[in-house]
């Protein structure tokens, strides 16, 4: 079953929360996890643990009734900026992570170019990328 426990709130604490919670908050309470990982809710409050030992599409998961997303917001770590509209399909709350620059470095040598190539030349060319490819062979003559 799935619960909006907004619909209890006296006014006008009630018409005010609706259309924010209703696309960021579901409790789930039985079976319907695929539904639940559908909707890919900011927060995702589940009545035990085995539920949150399922593959999970949510922004923060809250487990059991002391769980209170309010406290996850701002006590106990996932923190008050959560993906919402289903965005948790695809991406995490922010983090500490996402103020950091990110980025590969890489060295290639001649020799290590020449054992690349047989692998990096039919995807260049396959992706119709051929300035790719020959920027390879170029190095390589």
């Amino acid at each position: 079953m799935i619960t909006t426990p907004w619909q209890s709130f006296p006014a006008p604490n009630a018409t005010s929360a609706m259309p924010a919670a209703s696309a960021s908050f579901t409790t789930v309470t039985s079976p319907p996890m695929a539904l639940a990982n559908r909707f890919a809710p900011e927060h995702l409050v589940v009545d035990r643990e085995a539920l949150a030992r399922r593959p999970l599409t949510a922004g923060a998961v809250f487990i059991g009734a002391y769980s209170a997303q309010a406290a996850g917001d701002y006590a106990t770590g996932s923190n008050h900026v959560l993906p919402t509209s289903g965005a948790a399909r695809f991406r995490g709350g922010l983090s500490a992570a996402d103020f950091m620059r990110v980025m590969s470095i890489q060295r290639i040598t001649r020799a290590g170019l020449a054992r690349l190539a047989p692998t990096i030349l039919p995807f260049a060319r396959a992706e119709g990328l051929d300035a790719h490819a020959e920027s390879i062979e170029i190095r390589l003559q």
